[in-house]
């Protein structure tokens, strides 16, 4: 029988991964293509951005898997539909779209209520420490947020908010960044107090 038409384990397809067989790649691009698909266009999408995600949830799980660490701890169809799932939701966010996901009604899809619990935890954390990142005030809101996220380095800073130095920009950086601590873990002390 020709390795095409192999039904490859899960194990095999990240054994696959790891060894760059094309073959296995191929097959894996078949395999879920068309629950990404159908994912993708019941949720806003066109067809053209359910190949690009699918391709980015594929890179994200070929990265994963040459970490010699990197264990498959569900079945690789909740894995992958997971990672979809975040990337069109970023994606979506970054729009400035609103929505409600909707899931396969025929269950074809696994259950990834756990996995998407975690991002959603993770999610909330986030939007703590935006929260405690607008509440600190200017300048320290915009520089951490320049130095995080458009990653200025300390000459540029220096320049953008009138600090003498690179050492200066690196100092008061310092500064917001133990207000910005102090912040946010008081406030989450504040909130774990409240739940108790």
């Amino acid at each position: 029988m020709s390795r095409t038409n192999v039904q490859f384990t899960d194990n095999e397809f990240i054994e696959g991964l790891r060894s760059g067989d094309n073959i296995v790649l191929s097959a894996l691009y078949k395999k879920y293509y068309n629950i990404v698909l159908k994912f993708i266009v019941n949720n806003s999408g066109t067809e053209e951005a359910a190949r690009d995600i699918y391709q980015e949830a594929v890179i994200v799980l070929y990265e994963k898997a040459q970490q010699p660490d990197f264990n498959l701890t569900c079945q690789l169809q909740t894995y992958i539909y997971s990672v979809v799932k975040r990337l069109w939701l970023k994606q979506l966010k970054n729009n400035g779209k609103t929505f409600l996901f909707k899931d396969d009604d025929e269950n074809e899809v696994v259950d990834v209520t756990a996995d998407f619990s975690e991002y959603q935890e993770k999610e909330k954390e986030i939007e703590k420490m935006n929260k405690s990142l607008m509440q600190l005030g200017e300048p320290c809101s915009s520089l951490i947020k320049d130095f995080y996220v458009l990653k200025l380095n300390m000459e540029e800073l220096a320049e953008k908010y009138g600090y003498t130095n690179a050492d200066n920009a690196k100092n008061q950086k310092y500064k917001c960044l133990q207000r910005l601590k102090r912040h946010f873990f008081e406030k989450s002390s504040i909130e774990q107090d409240l739940k108790l």
